[in-house]
């Protein structure tokens, strides 16, 4: 294997991607982390926030990687999370549903503008882009649409895949806990796991590893794309770390929880310990190089 790689990164190794306080140096240092864990290429995540504070937070991180050669190396672009979210409590999961809003093509034009080109995932929920006029403007400016935080119909999806969408953000998360029992998000993406690229966090929080296997039997082996959603937190043990302007708290084999709510935010995970949990379910070598590598490098044209 030629190294992991991780479409979605919010912070490493004590730094937070989504702190106005972010600098090269720091950068410079998780991107030493990851590498030291085995990750060749990643996308730093930017989380839901105001435009005008997505647009700030871009250019910094634009800046950063054009001027810091390992930056320049191993970050694959920016992965955008929001603010195109529903804002429904469970499907916002961690993010500020005060933030969110439809989506609309000449907000889309600013991030894109801020990045500087940088920007390769964009996640979105299609049942808040009217006409997926978004989902289409991203993909003609070969931006990977991703759907996630999200509840739409299974006409939505077919609408937004007509459109270019190619993509699902960390699949059983970003929905509430209690669901439909038959007609629910995580079984329409399973029935059109043969036209979408599935993004799962397999740290064993945020899915149970007995129904990460369930849906891995489902979803083409080619489609899987598993990412940690790293924070600050990733790879430090317990403790209390900063995610865009809050404070998460790890317990002693837990995951990232927001102090207020209990809010699960984010992982903790490295890609090392998500390869543990992938053989302890019998996984073998060549379909663990998919799922960590593999498919996101041919996803992502590397």
């Amino acid at each position: 294997m030629s190294g992991f790689v991780d479409i979605q990164v919010n912070g490493y190794a004590g730094v937070d991607f989504n702190g106005d306080d972010l600098t090269a140096e720091s950068f410079h240092g998780a991107c030493e982390s990851l590498r030291r864990d085995g990750v060749a290429s990643f996308l730093p995540t930017l989380i839901t926030a105001p435009v005008d504070c997505l647009q700030r937070r871009l250019a910094t991180l634009a800046s950063i990687v054009r001027e810091d050669a390992l930056a320049t190396e191993m970050v694959a672009g920016v992965h955008v999370e929001g603010p195109f979210l529903n804002p429904a409590q469970g499907y916002i999961g961690a993010h500020s549903s005060e933030a969110t809003g439809p989506a609309k093509v000449d907000l889309a034009k600013r991030l894109l503008e801020a990045a500087e080109g940088l920007v390769r995932i964009f996640t979105l929920a299609p049942e808040c882009d009217e006409g997926a006029a978004t989902t289409r403007y991203l993909a003609d400016q070969g931006v990977i649409v991703s759907a996630g935080h999200c509840d739409p119909s299974l006409d939505d999806l077919k609408r937004g895949i007509d459109s270019g969408l190619r993509m699902f953000t960390h699949l059983g998360n970003g929905c509430p806990v209690t669901l439909p029992r038959h007609d629910n998000i995580v079984q329409r993406v399973l029935s059109l796991a043969d036209h979408l690229h599935i993004g799962l966090i397999a740290d064993g929080h945020h899915i149970p590893l007995f129904a990460l296997q369930n849906y891995l039997r489902l979803i083409p082996r080619q489609h899987v794309v598993m990412t940690t959603d790293a924070i600050a937190a990733a790879g430090l043990g317990p403790g209390r770390f900063p995610l865009a302007g809050r404070i998460v708290s790890v317990a002693p084999n837990g995951p990232p929880r927001f102090d207020d709510s209990g809010q699960l935010a984010g992982s903790a995970a490295t890609m090392p310990m998500m390869i543990e949990n992938l053989q302890s379910m019998g996984t073998d070598p060549a379909t663990i190089d998919a799922y960590c590598g593999g498919n996101a490098r041919r996803l992502l044209e590397l």
